[in-house]
């Protein structure tokens, strides 16, 4: 549906579409609070809000045209918008889009790179680290994250009774979009 520069394009778009829509006085409403994954509602579902532009529940191409507008792109051939919308098996509702965005976004860091990330604090080998040093970290290293969205973080990767991250399991859910069995 989209190359890897249109999805970079699009998640940097997505930042800001996000972040201008929880400054809004409306607040959405819905709850829109940062591009993190884990947050309520998930970016995904924003995304596809965003992108469905007639709010008929489908992404069209009229939708994608619009959404690249809105991303200052104006000029999109007809052509580009029609292969994008064939790639998808049927109509782009919620579902179809979360697994063809799904399938584009795995690439973005490999596995190994995300669990070798986690595996510096895992001075163990275990496979997990202490909820509350990930925690520390996200909230005080680089692109930090605030209470809020730590805590959104960690409702959709709960740490175990004993205050333990599954990193692995977390970084294969990043990377492959769903948990393994």
């Amino acid at each position: 549906m989209f190359d890897q520069s249109q999805i970079q394009e699009f998640k940097e778009g997505m930042d800001l579409a996000v972040h201008l829509c929880s400054e809004s006085p409306l607040g959405w409403a819905v709850g829109v609070r940062g591009p993190r994954a884990g947050v309520t509602p998930p970016l995904s579902h924003q995304a596809f809000t965003i992108m469905d532009q007639n709010r008929d529940g489908f992404i069209d191409k009229e939708d994608l045209r619009d959404t690249f507008a809105a991303l200052g792109r104006i000029n999109v051939k007809n052509e580009e918008l029609e292969v994008m919308v064939k790639e998808a098996p049927g109509p782009i509702n919620f579902t179809v889009f979360l697994t063809m965005f799904g399938e584009k976004l795995k690439g973005t860091d490999p596995e190994e790179t995300i669990l070798h990330a986690f595996k510096v604090f895992d001075t163990e080998g275990k496979g997990f680290v202490k909820a509350d040093f990930i925690k520390e970290k996200l909230m005080t290293q680089a692109d930090r994250f605030s209470e809020e969205e730590a805590k959104q973080m960690f409702a959709a990767f709960p740490p175990d009774a004993y205050g333990n991250l599954d990193y692995r399991n977390l970084c294969y859910v990043i990377t492959h979009g769903e948990e393994k069995d």
